[in-house]
């Protein structure tokens, strides 16, 4: 039996990986000419920078593909926990860390915000209950299967419907439970996990926090690339065969049943067939003649970003590895990705330093630094970025926050925009997630990991259910190929 994989991100490789193990031929179409997908990276004068994610959170995930090969996941793969997860800037000069040690981080906010431990405790531990009550649901079975529903922790879930605050919006139940306008914020910005508004999307997301806040945040010791490039090693090993500048033109079927492929002028048969594209264009290039989901044609497409690297010849103590700088007014920065389609004045800045955890990542004495602004998808953008302009705002921003205008200390730069995501990782309209999760029900509109049309076809990655990131994407996968029988 022959299986065929579109695309080699990290959701591409492991379902190569796990349908070797169940016995297929495989064989990775790419149409670039390296693995990974949106998992990248850059190297310019000694520094090197991941060019898509930057933390990795349920690292057991990764471990378990290993384990199935019957591996040690540590000759591999290698990861160490963060003390400190992400450091937040405020205008107002205010400071704060998000840390693994949870009493630790409460005894924090009581300082800080005269915010009582019992609060933040008891908010983290409702975060805790969404997540243990969904997981199974969201994360671990198809959303479109009737069996998925008729499991007992499904049922479970559905008799505490009310502790999920479906019908409230993220900032409403942080609003409510926090009140501290830092923290409000601060529990705002997961919304963004998944490239949504936290004024839209429902409450039931504040589980997104859970696995970064009480099971940890880690960082790979070789950096986010070294994920797709030990998942590339290990499908080698088991005898996975790769195709780079391999572009797929169609896909061939027959009768409801997948074929195969046509790439590079040539057809390759297989009796199943996996795409990690984005579902968009797998429909608009791929399957012509197959009817485009309506939520996918139509539904509301996530952020975007416009991402800055920069090679820093200084080091900032102020900094860890990941730093959050927020905007003064939050409301006029998501009514601008997903209302108005203008940038805002005053973005939030994420700011991302690899090298404080891994020094080879930058010279001695140097940084490297990725600087994040979210921005409208392409079909939200009113007019095109100006990225000198924004470049400067993101500049003057530092300055003010950490007393150093950062431009005088670049010493090599890559800048990438939504048309520039859009066109490398054909990510439709530049969005990083698919579609976003600003509806209630948007989670259920996602496109399921199986085709409704086609037998023998697949879907896994960002765009499909569960969703984008590193965790989902791994997800995605374990979830695809578990509906496909054994070979």
């Amino acid at each position: 039996m022959k299986a065929i994989i579109i695309g080699s991100g990290i959701a591409g490789l492991a379902a190569a990986i796990r349908l070797r193990i169940k016995g297929y031929q495989v064989q990775v179409f790419e149409a670039q000419s390296t693995i990974g997908g949106k998992a990248g990276e850059w190297h310019e004068q000694g520094f090197r920078f991941d060019l898509g994610p930057s933390l990795l959170t349920l690292p057991e995930l990764m471990d378990e593909i290993f384990i199935l090969a019957d591996r040690n996941p540590a000759d591999y793969f290698n990861y160490e926990q963060l003390d400190i997860i992400c450091r937040y800037f405020w205008e107002d000069g205010t400071r704060f860390d998000t840390r693994r040690n949870a009493s630790a981080m409460a005894q924090d906010a009581w300082e800080k915000f005269e915010v009582q431990p019992q609060i933040l405790s008891k908010y983290l531990k409702s975060t805790a209950e969404k997540y243990e009550l969904t997981c199974s649901t969201f994360l671990e079975h198809s959303l479109h299967k009737v069996s998925t529903w008729t499991q007992w922790k499904v049922l479970k879930a559905l008799f505490k419907l009310s502790r999920l605050h479906l019908m409230e919006s993220m900032h409403e139940r942080n609003l409510k439970a926090l009140k501290e306008p830092h923290l409000v914020q601060l529990f705002d910005r997961y919304a963004t996990y998944n490239g949504s508004s936290p004024y839209q999307t429902s409450a039931l997301f504040n589980l997104i926090s859970y696995p970064e806040l009480k099971q940890g945040a880690y960082f790979p010791k070789e950096g986010i690339r070294s994920i797709p490039e030990s998942l590339h090693r290990l499908s080698v090993e088991l005898g996975v065969e790769f195709h780079l500048n391999h572009c797929v033109e169609k896909m061939e079927n027959q009768n409801g049943q997948v074929r195969g492929i046509q790439s590079n002028g040539r057809f390759y048969a297989a009796n199943v067939v996996v795409s990690n594209m984005d579902v968009y264009p797998t429909y608009q290039k791929l399957l012509p003649e197959i009817p485009m989901p309506k939520y996918v044609r139509q539904g509301e497409r996530s952020t975007s970003a416009v991402i800055f690297y920069w090679g820093m010849n200084r080091t900032t103590p102020e900094l860890d590895a990941h730093n959050i700088f927020f905007s003064e007014d939050y409301v006029e920065e998501f009514q601008g990705l997903f209302q108005t389609g203008v940038l805002s004045d005053d973005p939030t800045i994420y700011v991302h330093v690899s090298s404080k955890i891994n020094a080879k990542d930058a010279p001695e004495g140097k940084e490297n630094w990725f600087v994040m602004v979210n921005a409208p998808s392409l079909e939200r953008q009113s007019e095109d970025i100006q990225l000198e302009s924004l470049k400067e705002i993101v500049a003057k921003k530092l300055h003010r926050i950490l007393g150093f205008d950062p431009r005088p200390y670049i010493v090599c730069e890559k800048v990438r925009g939504p048309q520039d995501i859009e066109k490398e990782t054909l990510s439709h309209l530049g969005s990083l997630y698919g579609t976003s999760s600003n509806e209630l029900f948007s989670a259920f509109h996602r496109h399921p990991n199986f085709s409704r049309h086609l037998k023998g076809l697949y879907f896994c990655g960002g765009s499909v259910h569960p969703g984008g990131g590193v965790p989902l994407c791994l997800y995605s996968a374990k979830i695809a190929t578990s509906l496909i029988p054994d070979a």
